[in-house]
């Protein structure tokens, strides 16, 4: 169970090294913690995305390996952290084998060690900020003192809803694929519609 400064049973390498769409369910109620000048920050995860490979067009992967990409080549259980609309990190778990090139997003937490009660962690931009992931992130191990996540009690999958991920309309057919997972009523999930999955 997780405890508080960051301690608690750390998310070995086994569980990244699966399919993102499992790891993604398994990581709602996990804890996410960062390690900072400030001290420990961590956020319970309530929201999702499964990136599932080079095949998937919503996938970074899918433009091939680039100096960008180049973490969700390698082996599941590291971070993969981008910069987009030039103001916002986003935070990913690189999942499955090498070569794979899959990946989680980290699409809201809610607010534990280090942070306000009232704290905005709703979107991954939002929750990097306040968790203070930035690119020097990237590429890290999941398992660093830096940056790891933590075992927690799994959300009931009565509390679990599915969707299409957010702002990937580009994609085609893989746009409506239900890859978006999140706490039903948690008032931290992002703003995102949750629209039904075809």
């Amino acid at each position: 169970m997780a405890q508080r400064n960051g301690q608690g049973n750390r998310l070995a390498l086994p569980f990244y090294q699966r399919p993102a769409l499992t790891v993604a369910r398994e990581l709602l109620g996990k804890v996410l913690v960062v390690a900072g000048e400030a001290g420990w920050r961590s956020g319970r995860i309530v929201e999702t995305e499964a990136y599932v490979g080079a095949h998937d067009l919503a996938c970074h992967a899918a433009k091939g390996r680039t100096a960008r990409t180049e973490v969700m080549f390698g082996p599941g259980g590291h971070a993969y952290v981008y910069f987009i609309y030039g103001m916002h990190f986003c935070f990913n778990a690189v999942t499955g084998p090498e070569g794979e090139a899959a990946a989680v997003l980290v699409r809201a937490v809610e607010p534990l060690d280090g942070l306000p009660a009232d704290a905005r962690t709703d979107g991954p931009g939002r929750l990097c900020r306040q968790l203070g992931i930035t690119r020097a992130h990237n590429g890290l191990s999941l398992l660093s003192d830096a940056l790891h996540l933590v075992d927690a009690p799994p959300v009931p999958e009565a509390r679990v809803e599915r969707g299409p991920r957010v702002g990937v309309d580009y994609a085609g057919v893989w746009a409506r694929e239900p890859f978006r997972l999140w706490v039903r009523d948690s008032r931290h999930v992002s703003r995102g519609p949750p629209r039904p999955a075809r």
